[in-house]
């Protein structure tokens, strides 16, 4: 029996929960640890000291066993509000370098932000729930990450 499992007679099954989110922001491709002619090289346009922008689109997947009275893995209300604490308020429409404090030290990359988004939506929902953040910072550029 693929995806379940027996616990004294009630099926167990487990399932994936996918909530998309979208936010706007602006950040500067720049790492401290480089040289500015290395980040020229390194990054190229986009570490125009005035910055750019992208319009993100987020997805938090999250991971469980389906109870048997609810049918939900999570109140996807619940997730909703997860999401806006830990995406929404603190990076939407924000200079991601200059009104995030995580960036002060770290490359704004879109990989980097989904680090940030895992280490603080694991903080916010059931442990082990997370499974992944999937961040769409352009039609063809995506980051996933598992918290590996």
């Amino acid at each position: 029996m693929t995806g379940s499992a027996m616990n004294n007679g009630i099926v167990e099954r487990v399932g994936y929960i996918t909530r998309v989110q979208s936010f706007s922001a602006c950040h500067r491709l720049h790492s401290i640890h480089l040289t500015d002619e290395d980040n020229v090289k390194v990054y190229g346009k986009c570490n125009n000291p005035h910055g750019h922008g992208h319009n993100y689109r987020v997805e938090v997947t999250v991971r469980g066993k389906i109870d048997n009275t609810t049918g939900m893995i999570m109140n996807l209300t619940d997730l909703k509000r997860c999401i806006e604490e830990v995406i929404m308020i603190p990076l939407d429409h924000k200079n991601l370098d200059k009104d995030v404090p995580y960036f002060t030290n770290i490359a704004s990359t879109t990989e980097n932000l989904a680090v940030y988004i895992w280490n603080n939506m694991v903080k916010a929902i059931a442990p082990n729930m997370l499974y992944e953040i999937k961040i769409h910072e352009t039609d063809k550029n995506i980051v996933i990450y598992r918290g590996e």
